[in-house]
């Protein structure tokens, strides 16, 4: 019997795990990537020693497909602590969770940015979620995140203080406008695991996944765009800028709005989320130190966090230096130049830590991401395309038919991968 041949369009993390999982399967498969190297939104640079993030990007551990899809020993990970650090002008404390890091637990309970009852309420909030599946809470009633919170009586001190600059910087939504599925749904990962960065950079994810793939006998193409599909009675056409080959069935794992001009398939969501992120050096004695926590910005929206890239993961920084990392989340950072943000965040870091000098503080490299996730209202995921949404051979793979996130990714690129074997 001959195999069934199929097209994977894109090589990001949705395509990965699609492509793994048919060749897995005894599936001819060939995916296409227009870059050199595969990742798509999930990218790792190396500047003069130092490991740079495409964005302020992390692993949440516990995502169920991150447990499917990945072998986290040879990813060699390195961990942050649980909580973080609210700082404002002259002021820095720890919040965290006193039963994953108990060495944090007195600083938390001391803590005055948040009131006790928020604490308690924190509490009752992990056991609310923990109990919960994805599937529950994306299914379940939706609102804002900020109105959410204030119905589970959270105070203004703890949503402007902690929860704004924290998730604000995993939905790159600091007015806490997003869905609060997103929020649910995250605030469970991250009381059952734990937020790591790869010893070698975000990158290494979807190089494993690369690595699985071309092991089970799929074949990866890269520096190859795709320009054009076309639906035949028995397949599709798939058009290069260089040719044109015939596939039973393709995956288009693309970004939305290459995925939206390919497929014709309106309800891809294209509203983006942007960020800028800036990667700077410090000399190893004048770098502040969290014990691996982010540093949330309490006292003002820009930049939203800064964290100790190196401190978390040694191995991001050369010898004698220190890599720290600031996300700009209002659209005005898109119009400053490298060395006016360098400056904010010079004195943002000197407000944090009066006693200290960073007048050596050096950019290395400024990331302009115009799209880093998809806009998440309330409400949005019922409108979501599902894997079949393009319709005849033709299937989608990505986090917009599902939610934005790495786990949003890869569960989309599993189950593309099982609607083409179901069909074929």
């Amino acid at each position: 019997m001959t195999a069934d041949s199929v097209a994977v369009v894109g090589g990001g993390l949705a395509g990965l795990v699609a492509t793994r999982r048919l060749a897995t399967s005894d599936a001819d498969v060939t995916l296409f990537e227009r870059r050199e190297s595969v990742g798509g939104r999930v990218r790792t640079e190396h500047r003069a020693g130092f490991t740079l993030d495409r964005g302020f990007q992390v692993l949440f551990t516990r995502y169920p497909a991150v447990q499917s899809e990945l072998d986290l020993d040879p990813l060699d990970l390195r961990y942050f602590t649980p909580g973080a650090v609210i700082a404002r002008p002259g002021s820095r404390s720890t919040l965290s969770d006193p039963l994953r890091d108990p060495q944090s637990a007195l600083a938390s309970l001391r803590n005055d940015e948040v009131t006790q009852t928020d604490k308690v309420r924190t509490l009752l909030l992990r056991q609310h979620v923990g109990t919960r599946t994805e599937a529950e809470i994306f299914r379940s009633a939706d609102k804002p995140i900020r109105a959410y919170l204030r119905e589970w009586g959270f105070s203004e001190s703890y949503i402007e203080n902690f929860v704004a600059p924290f998730y604000g910087g995993i939905t790159l939504d600091r007015s806490l406008s997003t869905s609060k599925r997103v929020f649910e749904y995250t605030f469970k990962s991250l009381s059952d695991g734990r937020i790591a960065l790869p010893a070698r950079g975000m990158q290494a994810i979807p190089e494993q996944l690369a690595d699985a793939a071309r092991s089970a006998g799929a074949s990866i193409r890269l520096g190859e765009r795709v320009v054009r599909l076309t639906e035949h009675d028995n397949g599709v056409a798939v058009e290069t800028d260089d040719e044109s080959i015939e596939v039973d069935a393709v995956i288009v794992a693309t970004d939305p709005k290459t995925a939206r001009r390919l497929t014709g398939t309106e309800s891809i969501p294209i509203d983006a989320r942007s960020c800028v992120t800036q990667h700077y050096r410090l000399p190893s004695e004048a770098a502040p130190t969290t014990r691996r926590k982010i540093l949330l910005n309490a006292g003002d929206p820009s930049p939203n966090t800064i964290v100790p890239m190196s401190e978390v993961a040694p191995e991001y920084a050369p010898d004698g230096s220190v890599l720290l990392n600031a996300t700009f989340l209002e659209d005005a950072a898109f119009d400053r130049d490298e060395a006016a943000l360098t400056e904010e965040t010079r004195l943002t870091l000197e407000s944090w830590y009066p006693d200290r000098d960073f007048g050596e503080l050096e950019p290395i490299h400024t990331h302009q991401i115009e799209f880093a996730q998809f806009d998440q209202p309330p409400g949005i995921h019922e409108d979501l395309p599902d894997v079949r949404a393009a319709g005849g051979r033709t299937y989608l793979a990505g986090d917009y038919t599902a939610w934005s996130a790495i786990q949003g990714a890869m569960r989309s690129g599993r189950e593309a991968a099982r609607a083409v074997e179901r069909d074929l």
